[in-house]
């Protein structure tokens, strides 16, 4: 009676003084009272976040904490899970290789990006092994070190929408000895390890026991890969080399070479060709030896054997540092997650347009580890036509397509390219190529439409796919009501009515390829292409901004600021 009693005192106070929040009160009331209405008021905070759609994001790299920092509906419970607890501006990587950039200060702690969010967030440094998509669990594991006791603990994160954005890893294409003697550049260990390897190669090399030939092998410096990431570590080697340790290893400077190999024709294949030319012509002159059509076989602890392409016959190389920067591959719980949903035979997930993974509705995947797997226009020729043809006629008339021709456009990014490719102005213009277009049948629209499939591309393995990927699929998250209500995408070619969001669609911004000497190359849209000091300067003001915070935005520049008063430090930390 007297816990009744309370109950009722407890009660009266509620009803007394409903102004007071329902805490205050609750501490006001003695006895059993308290925890009779304590679990009330804490049952009520639970039901409202059952409410809640718990999303979970596997990944810190670019695409999901892109996808983190645009997501803004705060009807959303999102849990993020990754072995690291940071998001890291890799494009920066090659300068921290050689302390032109500390290490922290291109790195932003992930709570410090949760923390600001108004919704609620969470953060888990694990590492996801398991994917289990009938009971819409993830399956993760602790990465501390085993000295903090407890060994490895295993727990689930259940969702409702699961994001993968875990990114890639280095593919070494199988070719053995990778994995045990060469250097990655794909995290910022990788580049933190490359940079001690660098002195360390050097402070042996000092050493008075050490045979000039040893010494020509311990200071020679191997970059496999001749894309952007291995030509900017190469430049930025042998700035390093050039500006600081020439000035503190007087007597060794003779004996430092750097090759950068490439199995390709040329280096920075995906660039301009001017852009190309220009770099090549610049490492000549820099003494950065360039060898291409030159393809890795092995790499032991001291030598790389390539074969050469023009001749057929293997070349051993002896070396002191090999770094490793070609290539990317699949995860190995994504290719197991692959297997489970039976995209065996692909390289990477593969998402519709939607970036949704094929057959998975509620997950979704981004960045390096997914492609985007567009549908093709002669795969869906005849659903096209027949959704043009409304009269069921079997011909169509140049105004029954106006109602599908941005639908088309729209749905099939590859007729746009196409058209631009034959320069005509429209879908129309291409309409008009037809001998008879006044009518066109099936027959005659799948001859128009032949050659459109050719362009279909796939999205580069880049930091600027994966951040729009992420801010796209955050919007579509953000407007999920309003565009259930009311569909904003284009129609569905294989049912009824319209996709609720736009397709997602790659904006290409440009790209950079700093060269070392303080000179970039860049390549902007609209095919415009600038190299030297000036593009430098340009490269440095939009990296600053493309930063994520105030503060790796102030540390980048006072280490560019330091390095340019002070020189690089060549301590070993």
């Amino acid at each position: 009676m007297r816990g009744y009693s309370s109950f009722q005192r407890a009660s009266r106070a509620f009803n007394d003084y409903p102004h007071l929040p329902k805490l205050l009160v609750l501490f006001t009331v003695s006895g059993g009272g308290l925890a009779t209405v304590c679990h009330t008021a804490f049952a009520d905070a639970g039901q409202d976040d059952l409410k809640k759609k718990k999303v979970v994001v596997l990944g810190t790299g670019w695409a999901g904490t892109s996808f983190l920092k645009n997501l803004k509906d705060p009807s959303y419970s999102v849990q993020v899970v990754s072995p690291r607890n940071y998001f890291a501006f890799t494009p920066l990587l090659p300068s921290v290789t050689c302390g032109t950039i500390e290490a922290r200060s291109i790195v932003e702690p992930i709570r410090n990006i949760i923390k600001k969010k108004n919704f609620d967030a969470d953060f888990k440094e694990a590492e996801c092994y398991r994917i289990d998509t009938v009971n819409k669990k993830v399956h993760c594991k602790t990465t501390q070190p085993s000295h903090l006791g407890g060994g490895i603990e295993e727990f689930t994160v259940d969702y409702d929408y699961l994001v993968i954005a875990m990114g890639a890893r280095a593919n070494t294409f199988n070719t053995p000895g990778v994995v045990e003697n060469a250097h990655f550049l794909k995290e910022v260990e990788d580049a933190q390890r490359i940079r001690r390897t660098v002195l360390d190669c050097f402070e042996r090399a000092s050493l008075p026991s050490i045979s000039e030939d040893e010494r020509k092998r311990i200071l020679h410096f191997v970059v496999v890969g001749g894309g952007p990431a291995g030509v900017e570590f190469a430049a930025e080697l042998h700035d390093f080399v050039k500006e600081d340790l020439a000035k503190l290893y007087p007597a060794l400077k003779q004996y430092v070479k750097i090759t950068l190999l490439e199995a390709g024709d040329h280096i920075l294949n995906m660039f301009d060709q001017r852009i190309t030319a220009f770099a090549e012509e610049k490492f000549g002159r820099d003494g950065i030896v360039l060898k291409t059509g030159s393809m890795v076989v092995k790499v032991s602890d001291r030598e790389i054997s390539t074969k050469e392409r023009s001749t057929g016959q293997t070349v051993t190389i002896p070396y002191g540092m090999c770094v490793w920067a070609t290539g990317i591959g699949s995860r190995p719980v994504v290719m197991d997650f692959m297997k489970q949903i039976g995209q065996t035979n692909r390289r990477v997930l593969a998402t519709d347009e939607w970036l949704r993974v094929e057959g998975c509705n509620e997950v979704y995947a981004l960045g390096d580890c997914a492609t985007i797997n567009q549908r093709s226009v002669m795969e869906d020729i005849a659903i096209i036509f027949s959704k043009a043809d409304k009269n069921n006629s079997g011909t169509l008339r140049m105004d029954d397509f106006k109602e599908v021709i941005q639908d088309i456009c729209e749905r099939y990014p590859q007729v746009d390219l196409y058209l631009k490719k034959k320069q005509l102005k429209n879908f129309n213009a291409l309409l008009m190529n037809s001998e008879d277009h006044a009518e066109i049948n099936i027959e005659k629209f799948k001859k128009l439409l032949a050659e459109v499939d050719s362009q279909m591309k796939n999205l580069p393995a880049t930091a600027q796919v994966a951040a729009q990927q992420g801010s796209y699929l955050a919007d579509c998250f953000n407007r999920v009501t309003v565009c259930e209500a009311t569909p904003e995408g284009p129609l569905r070619f294989r049912g009824t009515g319209r996709h609720r969001f736009h397709p997602f669609r790659y904006r290409h911004l440009g790209q950079f390829a700093p060269l070392g000497g303080e000179q970039t190359a860049a390549q902007l849209p609209g095919d415009w292409v600038s190299i030297g000091h000036s593009t430098q300067w340009l490269w440095y003001s939009v990296y600053a901004s493309k930063l994520v915070s105030w503060r790796t935005r102030v540390l980048v520049v006072s280490d560019w600021i330091r390095r340019s008063a002070f020189g690089r430090d060549s301590s070993r930390i």
